[in-house]
């Protein structure tokens, strides 16, 4: 389960998202609907998404230091930021990935 939406302006931002998961739960599901969904409506294609499944990648949990899954990090641009959780509250994802939302 992964994603690179490459309809980027040339010379803009890329936003590298990676969101780690347990295998493919509805609380995964939703965390990756709800990503999907935020960055189309406010990123305008300049995004990344990377899908870690830890049931398959267990390993992976460390470099991130990942506690809890769902989690959202924001690799780019920086600083790193965390998102616990399955990003059902949009206002709340946008303030913690410092995201200006376009409407």
């Amino acid at each position: 389960m992964e994603q690179l939406n490459q309809n980027h302006l040339p010379g803009s931002e890329i936003w590298l998202l990676r969101l780690y998961i347990a295998g493919q739960t509805p609380k995964s599901l939703t965390a990756f609907a709800n990503l999907k969904k935020i960055c189309e409506q406010n990123l305008q294609g300049q995004y990344q998404i990377e899908v870690v499944d830890l049931i398959q990648h267990p390993h992976l949990a460390r470099q991130d230091q990942i506690l809890a899954v769902p989690t959202l990090i924001r690799k780019l641009p920086p600083p790193i930021k965390q998102i616990i959780g399955d990003l059902s509250n949009t206002e709340k994802v946008l303030l913690g990935l410092a995201i200006q939302p376009l409407n």
